[in-house]
């Protein structure tokens, strides 16, 4: 295995070397349960799923763990403002819990209709555990003399670091003084940069309905303190690759490398990989625009969710994205025609047999596949080396079948669960009867398997290599 992974610390590709080889302790930032999901956070997520894919394909064991923000998750992203499930409440004229509940399930419900993977742990910031961890670690900070309390808030002190986000070229000094010291809403802050660890219901927050009692008052944990906390506990304070967009640079994960550092003393996470953003004819996506779309939006069109995975597999994860219905028409048709060619290389192949196969990773298509994994996860480069292996002239259909059902491993497409929009796999099945019949010279029943095929508007073309269905 080697791979090689864009670090966001080191802004260089580096040689993939875990904690615990061959396992991988894997984090990704989960979604903040206030609202629909939207095809932007759809291109993330199926970003996530094609790392891990990749990473089991190339022989890794990943232990997938992604929280649940439904609490604390404010609309600055910092520290001023009401809580985003807050305002999603107010929104859908709905109490919080069963807004977070709501759009939780969307949220899953819409991951596996673009066939992600279902992480291996899902927890939620709102989870009994999760809150009693938030509260311990909160505590060990104020022990190690990271954190504070004031009148409105726990803050974690950023002028006890060495450095502070180590994602950005600036000092610590610098940052410090740059920071906006008119969005400051406690005097009490040591520094304009400290970020809260807990808040209290208080002042602005007075109403907040999630709050818990903790050692230091009323209140509700800040929204950077759960990653901390449920990527510790689930990973044992050793996280290979934790994930995110990048959007989360600049404030949610250099909060989370602070913490982690006053937690456990050390940098915790090995590589930082960031999602870039998909964008709407060119734009950022907006309600206020009018381009702000869902699953159920693209559906609504007549197009498939996996349609639109295949559509997001167009770009590499680090490569901004950009949507319009043209391009997701073409890749709808792309998708489409990939299908058909497959379909028909399982009407033509022979009944599929492992031990007629050759050893796949000896193959050219197969190690062009696996170099295009290794090298940062180029998932367009491994998905133009399916098209030619669908296309190639040298490999028997058995052969390519086979290259295909491991290569959508990777991409997630169910390629090989139905047969194209215009072979039925019933019609499939009967072809492959009447091979069998016609092996066994039983030619009665092979025409009367002929026969039922043409009646359902196909016709069979007997090949060297086996079979061709033809649609009437």
């Amino acid at each position: 295995m080697s791979l090689k992974l864009y670090n966001s610390l080191s802004k260089t590709k580096e040689d993939f070397k875990p904690y615990n080889p061959p396992n991988v302790n894997m984090y990704t930032c989960g979604f903040t349960v206030y609202d629909h999901t939207h095809i932007g956070s759809i291109k993330k997520y199926v970003g996530d799923d094609l790392i891990r894919r990749s990473l089991e394909f190339l022989g890794y064991k990943v232990n997938h763990v992604q929280n649940v923000t439904d609490v604390g998750h404010l609309v600055s992203d910092d520290d001023e403002g009401e809580d985003k499930l807050e305002k999603g409440a107010k929104k859908h004229n709905k109490s919080v819990w069963d807004v977070a509940s709501e759009f939780m399930d969307e949220f899953y419900t819409t991951m596996d209709a673009v066939n992600n993977l279902r992480p291996t742990i899902i927890q939620r910031a709102t989870a009994e555990k999760s809150i009693k961890s938030q509260i311990a670690k909160v505590q060990t900070l104020i022990d190690k003399g990271f954190g504070y309390v004031t009148e409105k808030a726990v803050y974690f002190d950023v002028s006890k670091l060495s450095e502070y986000n180590p994602f950005s070229n600036q000092t610590l000094e610098q940052k410090i003084k740059g920071a906006r010291k008119d969005v400051v809403i406690d005097k009490n802050k040591k520094n304009p940069a400290d970020f809260a660890l807990w808040v209290f219901t208080k002042g602005i927050h007075k109403n907040h309905i999630m709050r818990w009692e903790s050692p230091w008052g009323t209140g509700f944990p800040g929204w950077h303190i759960e990653c901390s906390a449920i990527s510790l506990d689930n990973l044992n304070n050793k996280i290979d690759i934790h994930t995110g967009g990048v959007d989360h640079k600049e404030i949610h994960h250099p909060n989370e490398i602070a913490q982690n550092f006053g937690i456990c003393g050390y940098s915790v996470v090995k590589y930082w990989v960031h999602h870039e953003f998909l964008v709407v004819d060119g734009k950022k996506m907006s309600k206020s625009l009018g381009n702000f779309y869902t699953l159920k939006d693209i559906v609504d069109k007549g197009f498939s969710p996996l349609e639109l995975r295949y559509f997001m597999l167009q770009a590499h994860y680090r490569s901004q994205l950009n949507f319009t219905w043209q391009a997701l028409t073409n890749a709808a048709n792309g998708y489409k025609n990939l299908k058909r060619k497959v379909a028909k290389l399982q009407a033509s192949s022979l009944s599929f047999e492992q031990s007629k196969v050759p050893n796949l990773k000896k193959l050219d298509q197969f190690m062009q596949f696996t170099a295009a994994l290794e090298d940062d996860i180029n998932i367009p480069k491994a998905l133009s080396v399916v098209w030619e292996t669908v296309d190639n002239q040298q490999l028997d259909d058995n052969t390519k079948i086979a290259l295909i059902k491991r290569f959508d491993e990777v991409l997630g497409l169910k390629l090989l669960d139905s047969t194209g929009d215009d072979i039925p796999k019933d019609v499939i099945d009967l072809a492959k009867k009447r091979q069998t019949a016609r092996k066994q010279k039983d030619f009665d029943l092979a025409d009367k398997l002929r026969q039922q095929i043409e009646g359902r508007g196909f016709k069979v073309k007997d090949t060297s290599k086996g079979f061709e269905i033809i649609k009437i």
